[in-house]
């Protein structure tokens, strides 16, 4: 049974092409995240694929999955929330946006909510300081200026969103 789709593999090629011939694992960081994309955390046996695709030992695979904290090698919410506690963020406040998180979601760093909406992970330097204290959701949409009132509305949206998509598979 084939763990990653026609589509995903369409994109992990096209990924791949932009490399030399005989390059194709130079590729495996947006292989991954593609990947990810997919099936929300990359399970060994998603990694054993995307070694297989690109040719490459699934050991080398793992090694860059578990390097970088954009991988996740568990499960997670449908919303993965990082937020940047490096010094100018906590400068501006992230340590305090963060317990806000944490006490509205119930959860701390590392842990995801009862029911499956959120995870909540501390992040490194996110390179937009300047709007500091910025948050991820998900690796892909920065969020900046993140008070409590900012982050109660995101965290409304996106639950509603959640229910929404809940509601549309039932």
């Amino acid at each position: 049974m084939a763990l990653l789709s026609p589509d995903a593999i369409r994109k992990i090629d096209r990924e791949a092409a932009k490399y030399p011939a005989g390059q194709k694992r130079s590729a495996v960081i947006a292989a991954l995240a593609i990947a990810q994309d997919e099936h929300g955390w990359l399970s060994a046996e998603v990694m054993d694929e995307v070694g297989r695709h690109l040719g490459m030992p699934t050991v080398a695979v793992y090694e860059v999955a578990s390097f970088y904290s954009m991988f996740e090698l568990k499960p997670t919410g449908r919303y993965k929330l990082t937020i940047c506690t490096n010094l100018p963020c906590a400068l501006h406040g992230a340590a305090a946006a963060a317990e806000h998180l944490k006490q509205r979601l119930g959860i701390g760093f590392g842990e995801t909510t009862g029911d499956g909406k959120f995870t909540l992970k501390e992040g490194e330097c996110f390179g937009a300081c300047g709007d500091a204290p910025v948050l991820l959701v998900n690796n892909k949409r920065m969020v900046s200026f993140m008070n409590p009132p900012e982050l109660d509305a995101m965290l409304d949206e996106l639950s509603a969103r959640a229910d929404e998509a809940q509601a549309a598979t039932k």
